[in-house]
């Protein structure tokens, strides 16, 4: 459980860790579409800028953030693979016989792979600094004024939180039916096509029903308090922004403006 980021909520003292769980859910989706913007490098200098000091602020390590790249590395290794095959625009790198590599299908992975890295850090961060129940509260406060309409706030914060609560241990999980599967034999890693298809199976199988138990055991709990979505109820912790969530949004919105400034000039 140690090696997993996301999804992982750490008990620290920083100035992160105290900001209002609204303020951080707008942050956060500010930053997300500065990154959709086609900002160029100075666009993507001073996002990175800013998430490096978010983690700063926010006490946690490179390291940690950086950990929960890896189960995109080999997206990214099979995405470079489809882009040299496919694109064959700008200046010819490698050229040997039929196979070549052009400039244009490295930077299209590399430009890929930089907006997969901030958003899937700007989560970490999130999930790292912020409760699930905070972050239940947060996201159900950012979507009261919607139930005009008729959409049930409350609900899709519990499912947003509780979904954002199993990403660590449905890993973990994963990881146990990996071994267990492993002790038997089953070999994930070599074999031919056929075989690779049936260890997968054994993997995923048991995975779904390890997950249908753990999601009815979990609704067996809540029933069981008396937990009724549609019930109107009061909170003991109440939200109040402050100056460093103020300024924390007032700097996403910047960054957000500067990127389609770049777009735009």
């Amino acid at each position: 459980m140690n090696n997993i980021a996301l999804g992982r909520y750490l008990p620290l003292d920083s100035k992160v860790h105290a900001m209002d769980p609204r303020a951080k859910i707008m942050i956060l989706l500010f930053v997300m579409i500065a990154v959709f913007i086609p900002a160029g490098a100075i666009g993507y200098v001073v996002i990175g800028a800013f998430i490096l000091a978010c983690l700063f602020l926010s006490k946690l390590q490179i390291r940690f953030a950086l950990r929960a790249m890896k189960p995109i590395i080999w997206m990214m290794i099979f995405l470079l693979v489809i882009n040299v095959l496919v694109i064959k625009t700008g200046r010819p790198w490698i050229e040997w016989g039929w196979f070549s590599v052009y400039s244009d299908s490295v930077f299209q992975t590399l430009y890929i792979a930089v907006r997969l890295m901030f958003m899937i850090v700007l989560t970490t961060i999130l999930t790292a600094t912020t409760k699930p129940l905070d972050l239940t509260l947060g996201i159900e406060k950012l979507l009261k004024p919607f139930e005009k309409i008729g959409l049930p706030a409350h609900i899709i914060a519990m499912m947003i939180s509780i979904a954002l609560r199993f990403i660590p241990t449905l890993i973990e999980e994963t990881q146990r039916i990996m071994n267990a599967q492993a002790s038997r034999g089953v070999d994930f890693e070599n074999g031919s096509l056929k075989e690779k298809v049936m260890s997968i199976l054994s993997l995923i199988v048991p995975l779904f029903v390890s997950s249908f138990d753990r999601a009815e055991q979990l609704a067996n709990a809540m029933e069981a308090r008396g937990y009724d979505p549609n019930k109107q109820r009061t909170r003991y912790k109440v939200l109040k922004m402050h100056g460093i969530d103020r300024l924390g949004m007032f700097c996403s919105v910047c960054i957000l403006g500067v990127c389609i400034g770049i777009w735009l000039l």
